[in-house]
């Protein structure tokens, strides 16, 4: 018999491991609304979490979401090799396969998700200064990253169907 993946698990397990985390949607629909509310008129929080919904039940996003905070996790808990250990822990500037990993997120949804995702990656608003905070004893490397990429992705959702 083939093997063949729980999907509706793999959508329960990226929620569950974004709140073993600490991250909250109304966070990352915070972050949309931050993204779009200039260029929307009388956009709701609703809209924005719905947004964020349905961004996460892409496979591609569940994938990079599990895939970015197995990483965090393995790197928190020293079990990684000690140079990949020491650029992860220390969020190095010139390892950039965080920002790769969350642009498979941007990637689903257009290259307006990455103007979006290049804005609040530099700028940093919410919930991303929390998880950009190195004071904090959690490794948010690439968890980081994916948040401002699912607000991106989320954010493209909207201005696409805005323009409908």
């Amino acid at each position: 018999m083939a093997y063949r993946l729980n999907s509706k698990k793999i959508e329960q397990d990226t929620l569950h491991w974004l709140d073993e985390r600490g991250i909250k949607l109304e966070e990352i629909a915070e972050l949309v609304m931050y993204l779009q509310k200039d260029y929307v008129p009388n956009l709701t929080m609703e809209e924005c979490m719905i947004s964020v919904e349905r961004v996460l039940k892409k496979r591609e996003v569940q994938n990079a979401v599990l895939t970015g905070i197995q990483l965090d996790i393995l790197a928190e808990k020293n079990q990684l090799i000690p140079s990949l250990q020491e650029m992860i822990v220390h969020d190095e500037g010139l390892y950039g396969v965080d920002e790769i990993l969350a642009l498979s997120i941007v990637n689903v949804y257009g290259s307006i998700g990455l103007t979006n995702f290049g804005y609040i990656d530099k700028v940093k608003p919410g919930v991303l200064k929390k998880l950009n905070d190195k004071n904090d004893k959690d490794t948010h490397t690439f968890l980081d990253d994916i948040i401002g990429a699912i607000a991106a992705a989320a954010s493209s959702r909207i201005a696409h169907d805005a323009t409908d």
